[in-house]
């Protein structure tokens, strides 16, 4: 009798532990779960753009074509490092997916983003992350200050101080490459390669080393953007979910 009890006591307490080990390996897996980020162009609103919603031009809002209504992002602009957090609106409006968003004219502003060259880095911010915990309050002052504040801001001029000429600045090579992905194994990536290859028109692809368990399939590099932007559409063909625009240093 007593053995037969301390069996079962000893069953129970082994599904206990197995049902602990599980939740435990459930709440890894959400913690490991990979959080969107893109690199590539983004477009600045202008009333020339067909059927799409007007961006006011001071918000700290932008459209996106995946992203969920109210996610924050954080968008960063690689030349300088400036970065600011915005909100997506709407991820219902139709443009080329060579974007990777559409920004307002104050999001461009305050980033000082080169209007020939838009080229941005989105983040997506998980909302229970102590990131957005502490910069929240922030936000919401940020973006009540910009959408009340002129676009051009308020200059004030010391006539007796004498105006320095700017020097011009010296125009950095366009240079940029797609990327494709990154596989742990490099026959994966060879696969993938010859796949892109016999697929499309495509012919400047390269397999780069990054450490002996990543190897990144890259197309490029382009020197002009209408290049640039057809050899990514063609790409688009394939499905990719989130090709990326590196820019070569």
């Amino acid at each position: 009798m007593k053995f037969r009890l301390f069996y079962i006591f000893f069953f129970l307490l082994f599904l206990s532990n197995c049902e602990t080990t599980k939740q435990n390996k459930t709440q890894i897996n959400l913690d490991l779960k990979p959080k969107y980020r893109n690199a590539g162009f983004a477009l600045i609103y202008n009333e020339n753009l067909s059927k799409i919603k007007k961006l006011e031009d001071r918000t700290l809002n932008i459209y996106h074509k995946s992203l969920k209504r109210r996610s924050l992002v954080k968008i960063t602009n690689p030349k300088n490092g400036k970065s600011l957090i915005a909100e997506v609106i709407s991820n219902k409006m139709k443009f080329s997916k060579f974007y990777n968003s559409i920004l307002s004219t104050r999001i461009a502003e305050e980033l000082e983003l080169d209007y020939n060259e838009p080229y941005v880095e989105l983040v997506l911010i998980s909302k229970n992350s102590t990131f957005v915990a502490k910069k929240a309050k922030t936000f919401e002052e940020e973006r009540t200050v910009a959408e009340k504040a002129p676009i051009d801001g308020i200059q004030i001029n010391d006539l007796n101080i004498q105006v320095k000429k700017k020097k011009k600045d010296i125009k950095k090579k366009f240079s940029y490459s797609i990327k494709v992905a990154d596989f742990y194994y490099k026959k994966t990536a060879e696969i993938m390669k010859d796949r892109i290859k016999n697929e499309t028109s495509l012919d400047q692809l390269k397999i780069i080393t990054l450490s002996p368990t990543n190897y990144r399939v890259l197309i490029g590099p382009f020197n002009d953007i209408k290049t640039l932007k057809e050899s990514f559409e063609k790409m688009n063909l394939l499905n990719f979910e989130n090709l990326e625009i590196l820019k070569n240093v």
